[in-house]
């Protein structure tokens, strides 16, 4: 069963670890090379849970248009909502969006997983894609921060995804002996094209997997 806290970490922590994440990271470019191949050339709206810096909107491509919430803000500007979106309904302005991304997110969300799984459903337009990060706990060194409140399996995680969506795929962000995000330019270059099982490795030495899930039709 997944460990759940009740301990929610709030803006005074969250605007300074978003400073953290202003330039480009490994799993932000490849979550954008995910987002760019499936949209292609068509006009895309695409929300960005949990944005950050917003760091996400400078790798897409210029048909996708984005949209962005998170509980701290640095700047503002017509396409960001600055929102506590555990208290509050994940959404923008009555809006529906080819993409939802969460990265980062529901290793926070405790207790409200399975409600944000279905705001986000029910924003999500027919043909559209969810694309959601988690950390693996199942690795065999792994690490648990203490600013983590929802720790469960991987296979934990994807039953209750699976309540909501159609997951398509689902597969590792990359693989590394220690639990975090290869560091080494070289390694990221071979990591960021693989997205696949590796069978009895990835679910010890995957760091983190990709899920890409659309809504029934």
């Amino acid at each position: 069963m997944p460990t759940l806290d009740t301990n929610y970490y709030k803006r005074d922590f969250w605007i300074e670890e978003n400073l953290l994440y202003v330039r480009p990271h490994y799993r932000l470019e490849k979550c954008a090379r995910l987002v760019n191949r499936i949209a292609g050339d068509r006009q895309c709206d695409l929300l960005d849970v949990g944005c950050g810096p917003a760091t996400l909107s400078k790798l897409l491509r210029r048909n996708i248009h984005y949209y962005g919430i998170d509980l701290a803000l640095h700047e503002r500007a017509p396409n960001l909502i600055q929102t506590d979106f555990l208290e509050n309904e994940i959404g923008f302005d009555g809006r529906h969006f080819d993409f939802v991304i969460a990265q980062g997110v529901f290793e926070y969300a405790g207790r409200f997983q399975s409600q944000k799984f279905s705001e986000i459903e029910r924003i999500l337009n027919p043909g559209g894609r969810f694309i959601v990060s988690y950390v693996n706990f199942d690795h065999i060194r792994r690490r648990v921060l203490p600013i983590y409140n929802n720790i469960q399996s991987i296979a934990e995680f994807k039953k209750s995804l699976s309540r909501f969506f159609v997951i398509e795929s689902f597969f590792p962000t990359s693989h590394h002996w220690r639990h975090k995000e290869p560091g080494r330019k070289i390694t990221q270059r071979i990591q960021m094209r693989i997205n696949a099982n590796i069978p009895f490795l990835s679910p010890r030495l995957a760091v983190q997997y990709f899920f890409i899930c659309s809504v029934d039709q």
